[in-house]
């Protein structure tokens, strides 16, 4: 997904998509401001956003031209919680006076959290994200089976993640606290491979689009899936949130996902950035 914002053609782009939407139609779109898409993704989270490079970026590129739009991105640093980030980024905006955007990237589609979050319509499934370890084939064999068969290993070797993430807190937990002392925690994943090209760790957990972008110039490592019956959440879909009663919006944002999607656009971004695209 290395298609970098500044480096597209506004005019050219504008033109070829401005065929594929009609103007009267773009017109009807709910947008903050006429002619441009302006677009909420993560700040410094990577392969996803960070630095105006990333899948998300380069989705919502894509989506922005294929309905005739400008696209504005803001990136904005994680709150407590996404609902939270929701309220921020979409249907209020930020106490510190951000506005919100138009549509935010990267939120997972999952009946139960849209039902707590009724202020927004999350739609357009575009991502399945799941749990993976990249580990070192030498010290650490095949993640499979149970908790206790998979993850008996970091008993004795060290596993990274990232501080504060769903894999810290899976790691601190399993085994009923036994791997505590060996989990070593890090501010990136990024920096959580770099130890593990180090030998300073056996394995790394993290999200797989994380441990595929961080690895994809790295060679000699294996990259497991984590789909444990002790494991809460080991899968989930990425989509998109507008506001509520942005139905125009969320159709035509839906339409333009479907073609990226028809047209292999959609892989080609992911794959640009080392991230293997997984349908939902």
């Amino acid at each position: 997904m290395k298609n970098d914002r500044r480096h597209f053609l506004v005019a050219a782009t504008a033109l070829l998509a401005g065929a594929m939407l009609p103007a009267h139609a773009v017109a009807q779109l709910e947008l903050q401001q006429a002619g441009a898409l302006r677009i909420a993704v993560y700040a410094n989270f990577a392969p996803y956003s960070a630095r105006g490079k990333g899948v998300d970026i380069a989705l919502g590129q894509a989506l922005a031209e294929r309905l005739g739009l400008r696209a504005e991105f803001v990136e904005f640093t994680a709150d407590e919680n996404m609902s939270d980030d929701l309220r921020n980024m979409v249907w209020r905006g930020h106490y510190l006076g951000t506005r919100p955007a138009d549509v935010m990237m990267h939120v997972p589609v999952d009946a139960h959290f849209a039902a707590e979050n009724d202020k927004v319509e999350i739609f357009a499934p575009y991502h399945l994200e799941t749990m993976a370890v990249a580990r070192d084939s030498a010290r650490v064999p095949r993640i499979a089976g149970s908790a206790a068969n998979a993850f008996e290993v970091f008993t004795r070797e060290k596993i990274g993640a990232e501080v504060d993430t769903h894999a810290s807190d899976y790691l601190l937990q399993v085994l009923n606290g036994r791997l505590r002392d060996n989990v070593v925690h890090f501010r990136s994943v990024a920096d959580a491979v770099a130890a593990l090209s180090r030998k300073e760790v056996a394995a790394v957990m993290s999200t797989r689009a994380q441990l595929e972008a961080a690895l994809k110039d790295v060679a000699g490592y294996e990259i497991d899936a984590v789909a444990l019956a002790e494991m809460r959440v080991t899968g989930w879909p990425l989509g998109m949130a507008v506001k509520a009663d942005h139905h125009e919006l969320a159709a035509a944002l839906s339409g333009a996902l479907a073609e990226l999607q028809r047209s292999g656009d959609l892989a080609r971004i992911f794959a640009a950035h080392g991230v293997t695209h997984r349908t939902p």
